[in-house]
């Protein structure tokens, strides 16, 4: 199973582009800090992650603010050849 929930902002916004199917796409860089629990201790976690959003869910991404926290919801994929890791938005959690 391959599926994300990840609390964070849009740090940056690129314009919206077209796939060559024709669904608009929109790429984003997500920040995402937080405090989790690992091996009885506490860990501060802070990141930084390129996503995109395709058809439907470019244009609520669209509408949110730049500092406001949003839960999104997606999947993991490798960028085009291979260097690093894309998170595919599908939607938001509530």
């Amino acid at each position: 199973m391959n599926r994300l929930v990840l609390q964070a902002q849009i740090l940056e916004i690129a314009a919206i582009r077209y796939t060559p199917a024709g669904l608009p796409a929109l790429d984003l860089m997500l920040k995402h800090e937080s405090q989790v629990d690992e091996a009885g201790s506490t860990r501060k976690v802070a990141l930084e992650i390129k996503a995109v959003a395709l058809g439907d869910v470019v244009k609520r991404v669209q509408a949110l603010g730049l500092t406001e926290k949003t839960v999104f919801t997606g999947f993991l994929s490798a960028q085009r050849q291979g260097r690093g890791t894309v998170f595919h938005i599908t939607g938001f959690a509530e």
